[in-house]
């Protein structure tokens, strides 16, 4: 046995020899996988031709290996990168023709309404412009359209003139002698102001003959008109038929800048009204305009201008609270409060004072009306369609002229 283990390590050394000189280059590369295998491996393992050949083909494999699992990796990530771009091409489709399909419906139901508003269709108008204004209050021209169609509404609302006697005209003289009498009386009728008599008496004589005296007859209808539009404006707070009245004395020649005036303010008190319910901060626009300058200004619902304003503010109020925003809810509430005292306001401003951070300390408006009565106001009020017989809280307007009003703004979008 000793013999024999003397002559073992011999034969690596011959097999190496003539590995070496078959394979000059395999040789070598067994050498250098030799040297980085680990120090456990035994030197005749290592140096085996079996153990050459497994080294080389595992680190082939592990190589391919990596390569395919790579190469699977990248064409799964390549697939989530286009999934993920196409589902976003999608969505921003998808937004753009919903956005197209409503602006669409939109000038769709702006067209009916003109078509509805030439055929005298007005209600079914109005009610598509309501429509366009609560999906899109800045849609071009719908607004002033809202309130053409409020206006004629109300003029096809009111009765038509009927005369108090009907006279069969007569070819012979007697026909004049009427019209004399007709004219004489209506001059009287101008004298003590009576305004609807007069407008009356001065129809009757053009049903009879149009030509007799029309100059002096359209200075007449003009100056009753122009009257009694502002006496309904002013006093019985019929805005529409006022501004109905105005309307037509403007036809006759233009207006002095006392009607111009009471015309603007109530287009400013119609424009505001019809946004009421649908958009807090276009009301607060048109009121916060007519408030400080015509306070007492009213419909046939009773409300003035300044309680319309006062009310929007506090409504517009709760919906920014409602929105999160109580910092600038309280700045509303605090401003309906300045415009008379409500323990409403006064309870929600301290709630959105609480939530601003600012405590109750800032709440300066509500003692400032502290020594106020309170007026509780009904949230959300909807105002009756026909007037009611409210005293004015204004005097009639007198030979004074009224301030000359700015020009009409239009709203924001």
């Amino acid at each position: 046995m000793s013999d024999q283990e003397d002559t073992i390590p011999a034969r690596p050394e011959s097999y190496r020899s003539q590995a070496e000189k078959q394979d000059p280059e395999a040789f070598q590369d067994g050498v250098e996988m030799n040297e980085n295998a680990p120090a456990e491996v035994g030197e005749d393992e290592s140096l085996s031709p079996d153990g050459e050949s497994r080294t080389r083909s595992d680190r082939r494999s592990s190589r391919w290996g990596l390569l395919v699992i790579a190469g699977v990796l990248a064409i799964v990530l390549v697939a989530l990168l286009s999934g993920w771009s196409g589902y976003n091409a999608g969505i921003d489709l998808r937004k753009e023709a919903q956005a197209t399909q409503d602006a669409s419906a939109i000038e769709t139901q702006y067209d009916l309404a003109l078509q509805e508003i030439e055929q005298g269709q007005y209600f079914r108008a109005r009610q598509r412009l309501e429509y366009i204004i609560e999906h899109n209050p800045s849609y071009p021209g719908v607004t002033d359209k809202l309130a053409e169609v409020l206006l004629l509404l109300n003029a096809t609302a009111t009765p038509t003139i009927v005369p108090t006697a009907t006279i069969t005209p007569t070819p012979d003289t007697s026909q004049l002698e009427e019209i004399e009498r007709l004219y004489n009386q209506a001059q009287g009728q101008m004298a003590n102001e009576e305004w609807n008599n007069a407008i009356e008496t001065m129809l009757l004589m053009r049903k009879i003959d149009s030509g007799y005296e029309m100059v002096a007859v359209d200075g007449m209808l003009f100056i009753a008109l122009r009257n009694r539009g502002i006496q309904k404006i002013s006093i019985d707070g019929e805005l529409e038929e006022g501004l109905y009245d105005l309307g037509l004395a403007a036809k006759f020649g233009p207006l002095d800048t006392e009607a111009e005036g009471y015309l603007t303010w109530a287009k400013l008190y119609v424009t505001g009204a019809s946004f009421w319910e649908l958009d807090w901060s276009q009301v607060i626009f048109y009121f916060s305009q007519v408030a400080p300058q015509y306070p007492s200004l009213r419909d046939g619902s009773g409300w003035t201008a300044k309680e319309r304003y006062r009310l929007a503010l506090f409504n517009f109020g709760n919906t920014l609270l409602g929105e999160g925003d109580p910092c600038q809810a309280a700045e509303q509430y605090e401003l309906s409060l300045s415009l008379g005292y409500d323990a409403q306001v006064e309870e929600a401003l301290n709630q959105a004072n609480k939530e601003c951070g600012r405590g109750d300390g800032d709440d300066n408006s509500s003692d400032e009306s502290s020594d106020q009565p309170p007026v509780v106001a009904p949230t959300n009020p909807t105002p009756t369609t026909g007037p009611t017989q409210v005293e004015p809280t204004q005097p009639p307007p007198t030979e004074t002229p009224a301030p000359t009003p700015t020009e009409e703004p239009t709203p924001s979008p």
